[in-house]
């Protein structure tokens, strides 16, 4: 019982969905997040990963005491994310840019998040640098059923890898949810060059999202992750089959929670004085209508706070990273973290 007063008590709050108090209404409210925490690696050398730089001896002198920085400015972002609207922030985080299920045990210790008790799925990818996807969520909102690692194999490129795709099912407050955590192929090499391996990955997605709505057509799916792709390239539109407005969602397409964002110029990535959002949240139509008044989506936001930013010179306004180049800055991450509500209204 008390475990069920905790949850009512941290999920409700009135929001006011209309000009006049009368009509305001009482919802429970979720914040489900993302967050790339760029090259997040522990300082030892690991056998047959491409891990080299972040020791000690490497190119970025990597050591315990950067180590040890790097997780307190993650926990203190992860720590603010939502608490807009919920005072115990995000329930559920995608994470990506992870070396190992350790650097995520470390994170979750920190003193700005212990007190949540956040929880670890994580599989180890083939990527050849040694990172990984993986999720966090706090046990009194989330309770894990299944979790599985999807492997993107490319025909004809045997000797390619890249991160596994995640997908992780449970109940979010009794409502049964799938998340599926990406981390896309990158555009080394250049975007058009590279594209048919982002083309390749959303087909992936996609077919796992299949796989679940052949099951419940109206499943709630929430796709998040560093795309290397914007919400009108053709990885996310054509082949994910996402849509800009909620009025156009129907069976087998997505809403694009961010496309709105990024077209006001809103990003979660600078790369040569222009704005990104890789870092995208997708949802099935089950969370953009649902006729038995559960839980749907409610708004989407970029996490760029202005402690997020670099202060002055040429890239003034752009995430405030840990290094650039090899020169150490002690920053965030070269990415925003990107988080959505859902609410369920309180009848």
């Amino acid at each position: 019982m008390k475990r069920t007063i905790i949850i009512t008590i941290a999920l409700i709050f009135t929001i006011s969905l209309n000009s006049t108090a009368q009509n305001e209404k009482n919802f429970r409210i979720g914040c489900i997040g993302f967050y790339n925490l760029e090259n997040l690696f522990d300082t030892l050398d690991t056998e047959d990963v491409r891990d080299t730089e972040f020791t000690p001896l490497g190119d970025k002198k990597w050591n315990s005491a950067k180590y040890y920085e790097k997780l307190d400015n993650m926990a203190n972002v992860i720590s603010q994310i939502g608490t807009d609207l919920t005072p115990d922030g995000v329930a559920i985080l995608g994470i990506s840019e992870i070396e190992n299920r350790t650097v995520v045990e470390d994170l979750v210790k920190q003193e700005k998040l212990k007190g949540r008790k956040y929880e670890i799925v994580h599989y180890d990818s083939p990527d050849k640098r040694g990172v990984d996807v993986g999720l966090i969520f706090q046990p009194k909102y989330f309770k894990l059923k299944n979790s599985a690692s999807y492997t993107l194999k490319i025909e004809g490129m045997d000797d390619f890898y890249t991160r596994d795709q995640l997908l992780v099912s449970g109940e979010f407050d009794g409502e049964m949810i799938h998340v599926i955590v990406n981390h896309w192929p990158s555009r080394r090499g250049g975007e058009k060059r590279s594209r048919p391996l982002r083309n390749a990955a959303a087909d992936l997605t996609k077919s796992i999202c299949d796989s679940i709505l052949n099951l419940d057509k109206n499943a709630k799916i929430i796709i998040m992750g560093d795309l290397n792709d914007d919400p009108n390239n053709e990885s996310v539109k054509l082949h994910l089959k996402t849509v800009s407005e909620k009025e156009e969602v129907k069976e087998g397409v997505f809403y694009n929670t961010m496309e709105g964002l990024f077209k006001k110029g809103v990003g979660s990535l600078a790369y040569r004085d222009a704005w990104n959002l890789f870092d995208q949240i997708i949802i099935s139509p089950g969370l953009v209508k649902d006729e038995n008044n559960g839980y749907i989506f409610h708004k989407s936001f970029v996490f760029n706070k202005k402690f997020l930013m670099q202060a002055e010179g040429q890239y003034k306004g752009y995430p405030l990273r840990t290094y650039v180049g090899s020169t150490y800055k002690g920053g965030y991450s070269d990415h925003f973290p990107t988080y959505i509500f859902i609410v369920k209204e309180i009848k």
